[in-house]
């Protein structure tokens, strides 16, 4: 796919000729601080009055190319036509009554969506959530409670959520565990923590196989597979920096888990929904998981999320045990089946591989030309560059997360935004939405690769 068809509302163009933060993000920066809590960050000081397509307009009247898609949320754009219509269609009708309560179709005709588009062809059953962590929360209970066991595995550099479970389960302590002022815990028991697949950091090369068996031996010595309900792992890490592990690494933990009757998981929330080049990530390495954990590009922006798994696990938690009030808003749903009809009828997941075509094309050329950049990796629009000090990229690979901060600052300044992650703080993941133009993503590269050329050569 090389040409882009999508029709948008907005210019598609990057102008910050207004100069920002402007008068009117100042002011909603004033009214901020007086009632929203410190503890809500944001890494852009603008306010957003309006998007579409590659593009975050403010209030100020800036346009700003947007790589970072609310977090892999808006794959479909901030205003999808077909999301819009279906949101609008469904307020008019109605709002909520609580599927637990007085149930609706939308609830059912997303479930029917997923269990087609999700790996394998067995028999399988969802339930609806609103947020990431949550489809987290609730794969473990359903692990639990069909195995009857309570041990959970998770891997170094994963990052699962912000409540207590999945907080537990995520690696990086700052922000999300602890920071200098104290901790969040305690948190829940029972997580055991094991290696993750890095190729760029292993001490020395290791097969996946390999990476796979040092993680299994070290759960069978600590843990022991008897007590194991299940392993949680997202096939290509998010915010511990899109690491994506070794070939063979996933293939041979879920024949493990299947050998010893433990429940795998592939969190998919970020990287679920065309954005790695196929539905699932899982996909990728021939991966049938046991449950499936979604959110983030599930609804074109509208908050939903959730669990598809094998019939009987999912079918083994008693009446009452899983849902939630808001879970499976039928505001939301409409979104849903509306977003992923724009996925099918646009075919993004083709779009999705032909940005990284274009992307990776431009940065392994860069890459040769400038010694901060040590790993390139990703999949399809899911992509990433890992920064390290001027001359040990092949050496110590010291992090170098101040060049990191640089480049984002820098491409901000010139009106293109970009998200940073990694457990060191020195990656720069792209993640622009699957509609953005080639023209649009190209002026986007541009100003990276002067960014990361002036950071380099300082």
């Amino acid at each position: 796919m090389t040409t882009q068809t999508t029709q948008y509302r907005l210019e598609q163009k990057r102008d910050v000729s207004a100069g920002f933060p402007g008068p009117k993000s100042a002011e909603l920066a004033a009214r901020r601080s007086a009632v929203v809590a410190g503890g809500v960050a944001s890494s852009v000081p603008v306010y957003v009055a309006d998007a579409d397509g590659g593009i975050i307009t403010d209030v100020d009247g800036n346009s700003f190319i947007d790589l970072g898609s609310g977090i892999a949320v808006t794959s479909v754009g901030a205003s999808d036509p077909a999301v819009v219509a279906a949101v609008q269609d469904q307020v008019a009708k109605f709002t909520h009554t609580c599927f637990m309560v007085s149930p609706y179709e939308g609830y059912i005709a997303v479930a029917e969506k997923l269990a087609e588009l999700t790996p394998g062809d067995h028999e399988k059953r969802s339930v609806l959530f609103n947020s990431g962590a949550e489809a987290v929360e609730n794969a473990v209970k359903v692990a639990r409670i069909a195995t009857g066991r309570t041990a959970v595995v998770a891997f170094d550099h994963a990052y699962h959520g912000r409540t207590n479970l999945t907080m537990g389960l995520t690696a990086k302590a700052n922000p999300y565990k602890s920071s200098p002022a104290g901790s969040f815990g305690p948190f829940a028991p029972e997580i055991y923590r094991v290696p993750m697949s890095y190729p760029y950091r292993e001490e020395a090369e290791i097969k996946g196989e390999d990476a796979a068996r040092r993680a299994i031996t070290m759960i069978e010595k600590q843990v022991g597979a008897e007590n194991v309900a299940a392993i949680l792992i997202e096939p290509i890490q998010g915010e511990g920096g899109f690491i994506v592990p070794a070939e063979g690494f996933l293939p041979a933990l879920a024949e493990w888990a299947k050998e010893k009757g433990v429940v795998f998981i592939a969190d998919e929330v970020q990287s679920g929904f065309c954005r790695t080049g196929s539905w699932f990530a899982s996909e990728h390495d021939g991966v049938v998981p046991d449950i499936i954990t979604m959110a983030k590009g599930i609804a074109g922006g509208m908050p939903l999320s959730a669990i598809t798994g094998r019939a009987e696990l999912m079918d083994a938690v008693h009446p009452g045990g899983l849902g939630g009030t808001y879970g499976g808003n039928p505001v939301a749903c409409a979104a849903a089946l509306a977003a992923i009809e724009t996925m099918e009828t646009q075919d993004l997941g083709a779009r999705a591989r032909h940005i990284e075509e274009q992307v990776m094309g431009r940065l392994r050329k860069l890459a040769e030309e400038v010694d901060i950049i040590g790993d390139l990796r990703g999949r399809g629009a899911m992509l990433a560059m890992e920064f390290v000090k001027p001359g040990t990229s092949a050496t110590t690979k010291e992090p170098n997360a101040e060049a990191t901060k640089e480049i984002a600052a820098a491409c901000l300044q010139e009106g293109v935004i970009i998200l940073t992650c990694g457990t060191y703080g020195n990656v720069v993941r792209l993640l622009p939405p699957l509609v953005i133009g080639d023209e649009l993503l190209a002026d986007a590269l541009d100003v990276l690769e002067a960014a990361i050329r002036k950071v380099a050569a300082a």
